[in-house]
């Protein structure tokens, strides 16, 4: 029976037309599956489903999703992340998610990310903040100060003045959250290409379950940016609130909203 599916031209490009007429015909396509975005089940005979296709260095997943969840499309992952969301789908017994999970970003810091809610207009907001270990360069730079928050604000983040505001979309960045797990914050490709990875995480990034039932109600995720120092590892939400109000009242405090993007 034909599936509702949808392929994108991106997916279509990656797979073949021949990979792509035979899912629509539902040949190589799941009928009813459960959503790696949402992690619900969904039935591609009775509802929009969209394929969503991870591409690594050698290896290449074909993934579904509810499309209200998230469009069909094409991402770019690490092989060593593509491993592991295989062994998510095959069911394979995986590492435990690391508490943060660092990668690089440049020859001396490392990127920490860390997710917890955000209450804006009593509404419960999925967030995460990231924090560098060291000051970050710019590219090339010798010495110098942190330009960790000039060169975000030139990708289109905002200073926060009051974290009870939702921070502006900045555009063609989102969030990839992978089998209920968070992969990657993505930034948009060289001249328009496919997004990359700007944090990638070492292991995938356990979030509770009011952040996965946050976000998947919104689709999108605040971000929050402050140099080193600024916010720390915070064991409460609350805490949390409050180091992210004191690095926006000293203004070391950038933000952008992003879609949800992956599975």
């Amino acid at each position: 029976m034909p599936r509702m599916l949808d392929v994108s031209e991106d997916v279509r490009a990656e797979i073949g037309d021949e990979e792509a007429d035979r899912l629509l015909a539902g040949e190589n396509a799941p009928g009813s599956y459960d959503c790696t975005s949402c992690r619900t089940p969904g039935d591609s005979e009775q509802e929009r489903t969209s394929t969503v296709l991870f591409v690594g260095e050698e290896t290449a997943v074909l993934a579904f999703a509810h499309a209200t969840c998230i469009p069909s499309q094409v991402v770019k992952v690490a092989e060593e992340q593509l491993q592991g969301a295989v062994r998510s789908i095959t069911g394979a017994e995986g590492q435990p998610a690391a508490p943060m999970a660092p990668v690089p970003a440049g020859d001396q810091a490392v990127l920490g990310v860390t997710s917890g809610l955000v209450l804006i207009d009593n509404e419960l907001h999925p967030a995460l903040v990231v924090e560098p270990t060291a000051p970050i360069a710019r590219p090339g730079a010798v010495g110098g100060g942190d330009e960790f928050l000039p060169l975000l604000i030139e990708q289109g983040f905002l200073p926060v003045s009051d974290v009870a505001r939702r921070p502006a979309p900045v555009a063609g960045w989102s969030v990839l959250l992978a089998m209920g797990q968070l992969h990657a914050i993505l930034q948009p490709g060289t001249a328009g290409g496919t997004p990359v990875a700007w944090w990638q995480a070492h292991q995938p990034l356990q979030v509770t379950e009011g952040w996965r039932a946050a976000a998947n109600k919104s689709h999108t995720v605040l971000v929050f940016a402050a140099p080193v120092g600024s916010i720390g590892q915070q064991p409460r939400e609350d805490l949390l609130r409050d180091a992210l109000e004191k690095a926006a009242a000293n203004g070391r405090l950038v933000a952008a909203s992003m879609p949800l993007a992956g599975t």
